[in-house]
């Protein structure tokens, strides 16, 4: 062999062995470029390079699984696809679920991906240019691997099995002693955040979050779970309704009214409004819009209960908020960043609408998306929602804020057409009372100018310096939705006050979002922190009306799971005695225990909570344990054996 040809010959050799390692890397770009739509300098320099070492795990996985497959096939093109379909198939879907419902691609939505494929083609989501120029550049690794490695020495079975083998070691090494260790990927500097997912994935890439994220699937139970346990909390709480005691809010419609004169079965109606909050709060920081966005909720305040309600959630997560509130479960004892839809409300377990079974009540609810979304179609009759009311049945509605969703948004205007109509049809099937619960969907995040005409939408007149027109287009955008939740509540409190029986209805917002990229609008105003931990961020306003009281009542800040305890606390109703339990705990112990952050009862907040507030911690998830997971016991003590348990926990 001449000269000529062994170079020849050491140059294909040293780029047979750099392709594997460098186009696996290349992987990892285009993978973290299709999850974020765009690959800015600003994003290597503030998320990716600052975390290195968790792109450095997913390259060396995806390099592993390269060499794996090569050894056991001796064929690179199909390594190379293989590689890149485990890479760039995951960020797809993330970036899609992202777009959808604020929040990226779990390892527990892996029960739903062709229906989540379903919904991204019917809100019109279509494939983006980094998708496409991604596969453009794969469609070429692949051409490059075939002429790269075209006859190359074949090798018998024997090597062939042992780097297979070896590769395949590596791999499970890797994942089960690093990715599902947190121990390691702490040490190592990849840290949980409990707040926010989507923060998770542009810090540390959509292959190690999801890869860690597994470890979030084990349900633990509680060391000192019993019966006996169960049953003297119980006992204590059922004690303490014997005697008397200071009422939870002593003007409240349920501490003026003598006992056995309340209401016992009102209609009673749940609005969670999508990403509501009272905007106009801002006006006490230096802005000003062209118009009072919340007069309704104003009015109302004056008659009615109203506070706060602290959520779970920030930026999305909206199931998280809506299953507390329906439950008296807290999201904070579940595996962080889990679903309960998706993962834990599997069969029929405790929750408000299942309880107002057993008093007689027929219940529905109503949501303008698709049903399968955060798997609502089987989680709510699971909760005891009879009816449900999707998108797909809905009919003669309005829709808005086409500029990212272009099928549009429902209003909320229609949604109150939808509530309305829905009721109407439970009162002409029944003489049962109804339980109607309802989701919004039109303000939901991203926020933009042009998702409303100029001529409708409401104007910010002055800001505080320093923040840019486009956040201020996304403002305007945010408050426009705001002043139509407000109409929707002036419409169903108006029709609601008209109909010839007790109504309660109950409205709040599930959780705060980033306006525009950034938190420009809370930082520069002083309104609130650049953190999504920030307690200000979590606390949306919270109404409480009836059409039979007028009694005004400073509710202060509640967690999102004491709304449905507090409303039949206020309202004179009877209360499951986990609700009791849980309205005892706020009378007692704090106002929430959220996501790691105590809330006091003077609404102070810390991180280190007393050993009397970890004891009421404790006891509730005890509680909230035995009714999810456990044997059951609280559900004999409320007279609801009928309900299926589920099975015991690890």
């Amino acid at each position: 062999m001449n000269k000529r040809a062994s170079r020849t010959l050491a140059w294909l050799h040293a780029l047979r062995l750099a392709f594997p390692p460098v186009v696996t890397l290349v992987l990892v770009v285009l993978t973290e470029w299709i999850a974020r739509g765009s690959l800015t300098v600003d994003t290597l320099t503030q998320y990716i390079f600052p975390h290195a070492e968790a792109y450095l795990l997913a390259w060396a996985l995806l390099f592993l699984i390269w060499l794996m497959v090569d050894w056991l096939t001796r064929f690179a093109p199909l390594a190379t696809l293989i590689a890149a379909i485990l890479g760039c198939v995951p960020a797809a879907v993330d970036f899609y679920t992202l777009q959808l419902r604020g929040e990226p691609f779990l390892p527990w939505d892996l029960a739903q991906v062709s229906e989540a494929a379903g919904v991204a083609s019917a809100a019109g989501i279509h494939i983006q240019t980094s998708m496409v120029v991604s596969i453009v550049i794969i469609l070429l690794l692949l051409v490059a691997s075939f002429f790269l490695y075209r006859g190359r020495k074949k090798l018998n079975w024997k090597p062939r099995v042992l780097g297979a083998a070896a590769s395949a070691a590596a791999v499970c090494g890797l994942l089960f002693g690093v990715f599902l260790q947190p121990a390691v990927t702490q040490a190592i500097g990849i840290l949980p955040d409990a707040w926010m997912q989507d923060r998770y994935y542009r810090y540390y890439g959509v292959t190690t979050s999801f890869l860690t994220n597994l470890t979030n699937l084990e349900i633990s139970k509680p060391d000192d779970y019993s019966e006996d346990a169960v049953n003297e909390i119980l006992d204590d709480t059922a004690a303490a309704g014997n005697y008397q005691t200071a009422p939870l809010y002593p003007a409240s419609y349920g501490a003026v009214t003598p006992a056995g004169e309340t209401e016992q079965s009102p209609t009673i109606i749940y609005v969670m409004d999508e990403s509501y909050w009272d905007v106009s709060e801002l006006e006490q920081y230096g802005f000003a819009f062209d118009t009072d966005v919340s007069a309704n909720l104003h009015r109302l305040q004056e008659t009615s209960a109203s506070g706060r309600a602290y959520s779970p959630s920030f930026g999305g997560g909206t199931c998280d908020v809506e299953f507390e509130a329906l439950t008296g479960y807290s999201v904070s004892y579940l595996p962080n960043g889990s679903k309960p839809y998706q993962q834990h409300v599997t069969r029929p377990m405790f929750s408000l609408p299942n309880y107002l079974k057993t008093q007689g009540y027929q219940t529905a609810a109503v949501h303008c998306f698709w049903a399968k979304y955060w798997s609502r179609d089987t989680a709510y009759p699971n909760l005891g929602l009879d009816t449900f009311l999707s998108l797909e049945k809905m009919t003669h509605v309005n829709k808005v804020r086409r500029h990212y969703w272009t099928s549009g948004l429902v209003t909320d205007d229609s949604m109150a057409d939808q509530i309305i109509q829905q009721y109407e049809s439970m009162k002409a099937s029944s003489d049962a009372p109804v339980f109607l619960h309802a989701v919004t969907m039109q303000n939901h995040t991203n926020y933009n100018k042009d998702n409303y005409p100029d001529d409708q939408r409401v104007k910010v007149l002055n800001a505080p310096s320093g923040i840019s027109r486009s956040t201020l287009g996304a403002l305007e955008d945010f408050a426009t939705g705001i002043r139509d939740a407000d109409a929707m509540l002036g419409r169903l409190t108006d029709y609601f006050s008209q109909v010839d029986e007790s109504v309660i209805l109950v409205f709040w917002g599930d959780h705060y979002n980033p306006i525009d990229s950034n938190y420009d609008v809370f930082t520069k105003s002083g309104y609130a922190s650049d953190s999504s931990a920030d307690p200000r961020l979590h606390q949306t306003t919270l109404l409480m009306w009836s059409n039979y009281s007028q009694q005004p009542v400073d509710l202060g800040t509640i967690a999102a799971y004491d709304i449905s305890p507090v409303m039949m606390n206020i309202y004179g109703l009877k209360q499951p005695l986990y609700f009791q339990y849980l309205n005892r705990q706020l009378q007692v112990a704090y106002r929430t225990n959220t996501r790691g952050t105590v809330m006091n009862r003077d609404g102070t907040t810390t991180q280190e909570p007393t050993a009397l507030q970890q004891q009421w911690s404790a006891n509730h998830w005890l509680l909230q344990y035995d009714l999810m997971f456990g044997k059951g016991y609280v559900l004999s003590r409320m007279g609801m054996e009928g309900l299926e348990a589920a099975p015991t926990g690890k």
